[in-house]
């Protein structure tokens, strides 16, 4: 390959661009094809048991080049610059991203720069920042892409320096050799790019690459390295983003969840204050204005006529979200529960879940600049790629001509998922013809965005006479998650919503288990959620398991550890089960009022056990979550601090949801303006975290964002039945549903 191949700091972007094939921006399409064949000789019902049983079994999605090329560029003070296609949103992917590559690279972090990738620079990754999968699909490929780099210029500076590539060290930014007389030469990495002649050639055969027992930087707790420009307000969210001459922009919102726009007329607002551009359109109306406060105003100058559609009520929703009837995939099935049970039941319950909102603390936002050869796009994204897809067909250009470029995210969540904004943006500076921003103010991030869909459960069991679960069945209902995101005829084969049903199955060794998911269509906007199904489904589940412990007269701790499969899911799953029973001194004494309860949950092949200490408030009658114990299993372990940074926001966000968030539609709206409507959990009362961290030791990095959110809901439900023998089955665990004394 030419020398510009191998890029320097005086490298054109287009020089720099690299592409690779995209395999479907959620699953690849091997799953799809495995999925369209199974189907024809076995049935759909088989193959859809084999597509859960593949995205069940983990692995990380998605596509990531291993050439150095797509990844590195080295720059004229000797550095190397990174690129990287995983948005940083909080959470340190940056910096596990980066000790991945100083470990193969072998040079120090001072002399490695990370930058954020767009979907014209750096590696291309169809999957996005989404699933917990960013560090586990990152790990082999980039460790790959650094290990030739390093041995690439290691080949060359052999060359240049005529010394055998063996005796080259590395040395501060370069090589150094010493000669048999004891003199040092030595070349910088810049200087090896630099006098390069000919092409590079890539050995068909890839460097070895450390074995993980012998990592030096992957392990250590490293310095995050987004907080320098974080502390000094260096740091650009899609908010920050300005561009010279920009303009900003608002649209106009539906009054209602199935309003329709039938008639839109520009008013008198093209002639307020600072308006530049009015744009209405069939099913879009929208302004553009020297400031945001001015466009707001404008809009109440629109004439608009909307058809309000049906006006919904909760409990109308809740009543489309309830299992049986036609519709129900069976997702999991082994024995025969279904006639066991329909015979004896041990034991039966019902659980549900409400809507939820994200609440990132940063609302959409999205600076976009269309030019007639290219258009830019600036936004707050988890999933650039498919933004860029949609910008390109909502303006109608080519999607060759589109650049996304992620900024920082304030709270991902999964609501960065989403790419509304982007396209307002894109729409607006295409009729405005200057760069326009777009930012959603709190009511709108609250009422039109898309939420985490309630849920409706039924369990039934039955316990043999040495209190053993011969046989437990699992009907879940949900809306969609995945789906309004997924390709119809992929959505088709699956016949459930992964993400709807994510946590759902029954992990325990039962001989008769079944599960059976229904995804239901409703007239509020479902779709990405922190753990996506996760906290609502392992909620029912664990809330369950602990039930029939009760039952069966059992300790739960030990009514789990009996149920375990004897594999490696079930050995890693007991020994964080027994991790987090003794730090938490499960079995001993509390202090009088207080209670524990536990659960686990395996997501992203990370496994989790947790243990909450709970007590009532004595004047609000409210639970009051003292401290959580988390042991978590994700493998072979990056960056400790920030899997623990990772863990206890977890839970601060499952504790959040389990005892205040919930969502109601009245009178076909989501009445949300400010969070005094939807209170979350305060410094005040967020709960001592104690963490545990286990590895599975095999060297591989699994999940981390995500699965810890698996177990608090149930963990804290079950503290609450063992402090009060009540038992909630209906999220969240307010005040006045302990009032009622459900059971």
């Amino acid at each position: 390959m030419s020398k510009s191949n191998l890029p320097t700091s005086e490298t054109s972007a287009s020089a720099r661009r690299w592409r690779i094939s995209r395999r479907g921006f959620l699953i690849g399409a091997g799953v799809v094809g495995a999925g369209l064949a199974l189907g024809v000789p076995l049935g759909l019902p088989y193959a859809r048991l084999q597509i859960v049983d593949m995205l069940q079994t983990g692995g990380a999605p998605g596509s990531l080049p291993a050439e150095p090329f797509a990844w590195f560029e080295v720059l004229e003070d000797s550095r190397i610059r990174l690129f990287v296609s995983k948005v940083e949103m909080g959470q340190g992917v940056h910096t596990a991203l980066a000790q991945m590559a100083l470990e193969e690279l072998g040079i120090a972090p001072a002399d490695l720069e990370v930058v954020q990738g767009t979907t014209a620079l750096g590696p291309q990754d169809g999957f996005g920042t989404t699933g917990s999968t960013s560090v586990a699909s990152s790990f082999t490929p980039l460790r790959q892409a650094a290990a030739t780099l390093r041995e690439l210029l290691r080949t060359e500076a052999s060359r240049q320096l005529q010394q055998p590539a063996t005796a080259l060290m590395l040395a501060e930014r370069g090589f150094t050799v010493e000669s048999p007389t004891g003199s040092q030469q030595s070349i910088s990495f810049h200087e090896i790019v630099a006098n390069h002649q000919g092409e590079w050639e890539i050995p068909e055969a890839a460097p070895s690459l450390k074995d993980f027992r012998q990592f030096e930087v992957i392990g250590q707790s490293m310095p995050r390295v987004d907080i320098p420009n974080k502390v000094t307000g260096a740091a650009i969210y899609g908010y920050d983003m300005r561009l010279e001459g920009m303009k900003y922009g608002a649209i106009a919102r539906p009054p209602t969840l199935e309003a329709k726009l039938t008639s839109a007329q520009a008013g008198t607002a093209a002639s307020q204050p600072g308006v530049h551009t009015v744009l209405v359109e069939d099913d879009f109306a929208g302004v553009v204005a020297d400031s945001r406060s001015q466009a707001q105003a404008a809009l109440e100058q629109l004439e608009l006529t909307w058809e309000n559609g049906k006006l919904w009520q909760q409990e109308e929703i809740d009543e489309i979200i309830t299992v049986g009837g036609r519709g129900g995939v069976t997702i999991q099935d082994e024995g025969n529960a279904p006639s066991l049970l329909d015979r004896t039941t041990s034991h039966s319950a019902e659980y549900r879940t409400p809507f939820a909102v994200q609440t990132p603390l940063e609302p959409q936002a999205a600076l976009a600049d269309v030019q007639p050869d290219h258009v830019r796009v600036w936004v707050s994204t988890q999933l650039p790629n498919m933004v860029r897809e949609l910008v390109a067909k909502a303006i109608g250009v080519n999607q060759e001509t589109v650049e996304v470029i992620p900024t920082y995210i304030g709270g991902g969540f999964g609501r960065k998922s989403g790419f509304e904004v982007a396209v307002e943006a894109a729409r607006l500076a295409k009729a405005a013809g200057v760069p326009v921003h777009v930012g959603w103010t709190r009511p709108e991030e609250f009422r039109y965005g898309y939420f985490r869909p309630p849920t409706h459960h039924q369990f039934r069991a039955q316990l043999g006479e040495d209190g053993r679960i011969e046989a437990m069945e699992h009907l879940q209902a949900s809306g969609g998650v995945a789906a309004q995101f997924l390709p119809a005829v992929l959505m088709a084969v699956m016949g459930a919503d992964f993400g709807a049903y994510r946590g759902a199955l029954i992990p325990y060794d039962i001989p008769n288990r079944r599960t059976v998911a229904w995804q239901h269509d409703l007239p509020v906007s479902t779709g990405w959620w922190r753990g996506l199904g996760l906290l609502a489904n392992t909620f029912a589940l664990e809330s369950f398991m602990d039930e029939l412990a009760y039952v069966a007269n059992a300790d739960p701790l030990q009514f789990r550890l009996d149920h375990l499969p004897d594999d490696s899911n079930g050995q890693r799953m007991r020994a964080v089960l027994q991790a987090a029973a003794e730090k938490a001194g499960w079995g001993t004494e509390l202090a009088a009022g207080h209670a524990r309860g536990i659960a686990c949950g395996r997501d992203a092949d990370t496994v989790v056990a947790e243990i909450a200490e709970v007590s009532l408030n004595a004047q609000t009658g409210g639970l009051r979550v003292h401290q959580l114990t988390v042991a978590m299993d994700c493998g072979l372990i990056v960056n400790p601090d920030g899997a623990r940074a990772q863990m206890e926001g977890n839970i601060m966000w499952g504790v959040s949801s389990t005892l205040m968030e919930q969502i109601r539609v009245t009178d076909g709206q989501v009445n949300l303006t400010t969070f005094t409507d939807y209170p979350v959990l305060t410094i005040r009362d967020a709960p001592h975290v104690e963490s545990i961290l286990l590895e599975a030791g095999d060297g591989k990095p699994r999940g981390v964002g995500e699965p810890p959110i698996a177990p608090v809901a149930a963990s804290i439900a079950n503290a609450l039945f063992a402090l009060t023998g009540q038992r909630i089955r209906h999220l969240p665990i307010t005040p006045e549903r302990i009032a009622q004394q459900t059971v």
